[in-house]
């Protein structure tokens, strides 16, 4: 599958026209062309590399999966990787899309090895701006690279709400401890692969802002989407944090609510200790004060009872129990 855009000084002319018709159409230098590959397979990457003159290095990595986000320099062109995320509601599991794009003077290329990532996304945020198409391939990059920053933001912005879900179970009167475990397991699990996604970015943008394609009236747009990459990653950062907190603060919570009970358990028997010891020694089978006498039945219900009174009195007033 693919689509294909071309605009002449900044007006959108044609598009959907065949990848065929590529190398007739840069012809013209005042012509700026997207393509976009979803699926392709190696020879219709190969056709098209050697119609813009790709380097073969950039090829390989496009159809190869699971490149570390980067902005690779040649002679004609450059390579860019990056990965646009989701997190998926129910499960708390962040799902990433892999994206390669090649920019050369004339001409965008993008790769998808599927389509979970909505290009739609993108086209629409160029027809936003249509003031600006005329910056051409410079303005082409910023569209796809504020979609896939978006993503991020997006991600980080759902995480923040489960994490914010978890601080208020963490307090609750009757807490799942498992239940907790897995998602902070779960969002922790996330977190580090949205870091890995996000971090690299800041080199991108960065080294992208220093390419040729990015003229001083694009700047201000690629530096606001440098800002956002440097919120994102620092929000990742803080989250991380956040939910390493959320776990130290369950076990903590975990160990009082232990020691409470130990507390109350250790208070209790020594209570019930009183009983034990005065009935055991009214029980021995030798003479003793009262023995075979109603008033040594009285004095021993009576020592029990005064007894453990005053210590569930003490105890209560010391909130042992």
């Amino acid at each position: 599958m693919s689509s294909t855009r071309m605009y002449r000084h900044g007006v959108l002319e044609a598009e959907g026209f065949p990848v065929d018709e590529l190398s007739e159409r840069l012809r013209d230098q005042d012509v700026t062309v997207w393509v976009d590959l979803c699926g392709p397979s190696q020879a219709d990457l190969v056709e098209i590399a050697d119609e813009l003159g790709l380097h073969e290095l950039a090829v390989e990595d496009a159809l190869h999966p699971h490149e570390r986000p980067k902005l690779d320099r040649y002679d004609t062109h450059c390579f860019l990787s990056a990965y646009a995320v989701r997190l998926d509601g129910p499960s708390g599991e962040l799902v990433t899309s892999e994206l390669s794009a090649f920019l050369t003077r004339q001409a965008l290329v993008t790769v998808r090895a599927d389509d979970r990532f909505d290009m739609g996304v993108v086209t629409a945020r160029w027809d936003e701006s249509p003031q600006l198409a005329g910056n051409g391939v410079g303005f082409l990059a910023h569209g796809l690279l504020d979609a896939v920053v978006d993503s991020h933001f997006e991600a980080v912005q759902a995480l923040d709400d489960h994490i914010e879900e978890l601080e208020d179970l963490l307090f609750s009167d009757h807490p799942d401890s498992r239940d907790m475990q897995r998602r902070a397991l779960e969002l922790r699990k996330s977190l580090v692969l949205l870091r890995r996604v996000v971090l690299p970015m800041r080199e991108v943008v960065n080294a992208l802002m220093r390419h040729e394609q990015v003229n001083d009236s694009m700047m201000p747009y690629y530096q606001d989407v440098y800002d956002h990459v440097l919120r994102a990653t620092e929000w990742t950062e803080s989250l991380r944090e956040t939910v390493a907190t959320i776990r130290e603060t369950q076990l903590n919570i975990q160990s009082n609510r232990l020691n409470l009970i130990m507390k109350k358990v250790t208070g209790w028997a020594a209570i019930i200790a009183v009983p034990t010891a005065i009935t055991g020694f009214y029980g021995q089978n030798v003479p003793y004060p009262g023995y075979d006498q109603p008033w040594g039945f009285w004095v021993s219900t009576v020592a029990i009872l005064l007894v453990s009174g005053g210590l569930y009195a003490l105890f209560k007033r010391r909130d042992w129990l």
